[in-house]
C-alpha cells in the first residue's frame, strides 16, 4: 500500500508540473484477487474491470496492507504500514479468541496526512463515496481532506443493499444522503451514480474522486435477475465439498456462489459507466483510474460455516 500512495503522489507531482491529472480511484470491499476474469475468474462475469485491466498497467505483485478492512484504508489513505498508525484490526474488530487482541485506535488520527490532503492542497476538488470505516463523528472524510462526502456510513457495510437502505437494529449501518431513493433501488448502482455526477460537476477542474463501494463485503444481496442467471450456471457445476482446515474451519474450494457472483456483474456494470461517462465528457484520456480491493476474499469461516461466498484458490 506504500507503493501505491507514493505512486499517487509521484503522479501529484508530475501532474503539477504539467496538466493537472483527474483521478478516479475505486476501492472495492473484499473483492478476491481471483474475483475478476481478468485475474482468472471463470465463474464471475466482469467485462469492464476486464476493459479497464486490458487498457492500463496490471499490478500483478500487489499486496494489500492487511487482511481486514480498517488497516487496509488507513494505509491507502496515508500510505504508512497499519503497524505505524496503531489500526491493527477492523475497528469494531476486538473479539478475543485464543489470544487477547492487541490494542488499536478506533479512528485514523486527524493529523495523518491522507491522499485527500494532498490533491486538496494541490487544488483539486476531492469527493468520498461510500465506506470509510476509520472513525465516525469528527474523523469522517470530510475531516480528512475530502471536500465532498456521500453515502458514507459509521460501519464496515450497509444495512442492506436495497432501499432505503436501513436497519433498525443497527443504526450505524444505515447509508445516509439517499433518502429519496425508491424501494427497491441497489446501493452499488446508487453509489455509480454519485461517483458520475461528481466527475460531471468537475469536469472543467482536475479533480480526485475516491469511490468506495461497499460491495462485496456483507450482508450478501443482490439483483433478484441477476440471482437467478447465475444460479442457473452454478447448476451446471458438480458438486463439491468445503475444503476442511485447521481449528474446525471451512474453506469454499471454488467460485460458484449466485449471490456473489450478481453483486460482482453489478459492480462491474458501475466501473463501465464510469468508464462510459470518461469517454463521454472526453476525460479519459487526462484521468488516471485505479481499482483495487481493499482486502481478500471472504472464502474461510471458523465453526464449521460453510456459506463464505467465494474462493481464492489456488
Amino acid at each position: 500500500m506504500g507503493r501505491l500512495c507514493v505512486l499517487l503522489l509521484l503522479l501529484l507531482g508530475a501532474c503539477a508540473r504539467e496538466q493537472q491529472k483527474n483521478v478516479v480511484f475505486i476501492l472495492v470491499d473484499d473483492l478476491g484477487w481471483m474475483d475478476t476474469a481478468a485475474y482468472g475468474s471463470t465463474f464471475y462475469e466482469t467485462p469492464n474491470i476486464d476493459r479497464l485491466a486490458a487498457s492500463g498497467v496490471r499490478f500483478t505483485s500487489f499486496y494489500a496492507a492487511s487482511s481486514v478492512c480498517s488497516p487496509t484504508r488507513a494505509s491507502i489513505m496515508t500510505g504508512r504500514h497499519p503497524a505505524r498508525l496503531q489500526i491493527t484490526n477492523w475497528i469494531g474488530g476486538s473479539q478475543r479468541g485464543l489470544l487477547d487482541p492487541a490494542p488499536y485506535l478506533p479512528a485514523l488520527p486527524l493529523e495523518e496526512v491522507t491522499i485527500g490532503d494532498a490533491f486538496q492542497q494541490a487544488g483539486y476538488a476531492t469527493g468520498y463515496m461510500g465506506k470509510w470505516h476509520l472513525g465516525t463523528t469528527g474523523y469522517m472524510p470530510v475531516n480528512q481532506g475530502f471536500a465532498t462526502m456521500q453515502a458514507v456510513n459509521h460501519a464496515g457495510q450497509p444495512s442492506s443493499y436495497f432501499a432505503p437502505y436501513m436497519n433498525p437494529q443497527r443504526p450505524e449501518t444505515d447509508v445516509p444522503d439517499l433518502e429519496g431513493d425508491a424501494e427497491g433501488t441497489y446501493l452499488t448502482d446508487r453509489l455509480t451514480d454519485l461517483g458520475v455526477q461528481f466527475v460531471r460537476d468537475n469536469r472543467d477542474r482536475p479533480f480526485m474522486l475516491l469511490l468506495s463501494y461497499y460491495t462485496v463485503h456483507t450482508p450478501l444481496e443482490a439483483k433478484p435477475d441477476l440471482v437467478a442467471r447465475f444460479e442457473q450456471i452454478a447448476e451446471g457445476l458438480p458438486a463439491q465439498e468445503p475444503l476442511e482446515e485447521r481449528y474446525g474451519s471451512l474453506t469454499r474450494p471454488r467460485q460458484d456462489h449466485a449471490t456473489y457472483a450478481a453483486m460482482i456483474h453489478s459492480l462491474d456494470e458501475g466501473v463501465g459507466r464510469l468508464l462510459d461517462a470518461l469517454d463521454e465528457l472526453d476525460l479519459a484520456g487526462n484521468t488516471v483510474v485505479v481499482f483495487t480491493s481493499d482486502n481478500g476474499g471472504l472464502s474461510t469461516l471458523s465453526n464449521r460455516r460453510s456459506w463464505a461466498p467465494t474462493s481464492n484458490l489456488p
